[in-house]
């Protein structure tokens, strides 16, 4: 049984400087018992990479506004792979269903839209650790 929180990094990558629904998801997973490291707007790929890398994340969340969904987590992705890192992904924002599908496809362990509930976050992202015996 784990005796230390779930390390969880929330992550702005690219240019959406809207960041009112990351620091309210980082909050409710913060007070649900998570340990939050939040890495503020404007994040590179290789920003988001190198965080999770030093911090020693256990899970990592990419809230992305801007539209440019698919081709930011895909470079996350494939420098997390190049770093030999398997950290489940998870991303919040406004993503349309066929982009949700393709960000699926692609390994993101959860896609969260507007509207979705704290509760609904937390219990997806217990059961991403639980799945992934983090």
């Amino acid at each position: 049984m784990r005796t230390t929180p779930v390390r969880i990094l929330i992550a702005k990558p690219g240019l959406d400087g809207h960041d009112r629904g990351a620091k309210i998801v980082a909050r409710g997973l913060r007070d649900a018992g998570f340990e939050i490291i939040y890495t503020g707007l404007h994040q590179t790929p290789e920003m988001v990479v190198l965080a999770a890398l030093q911090e020693d994340v256990d899970v990592v969340g990419l809230s992305i506004l801007s539209g440019a969904h698919i081709p930011l987590v895909c470079a996350v992705q494939q420098l997390m792979k190049e770093k030999d890192m398997a950290q489940p992904i998870f991303v919040g924002g406004i993503i349309p269903e066929e982009d949700a599908k393709l960000l699926y496809k692609s390994g993101v362990q959860a896609v969260f839209g507007p509207g979705t509930s704290l509760p609904e976050i937390i219990n997806k992202i217990n059961m991403l650790v639980q799945k992934n015996s983090i």
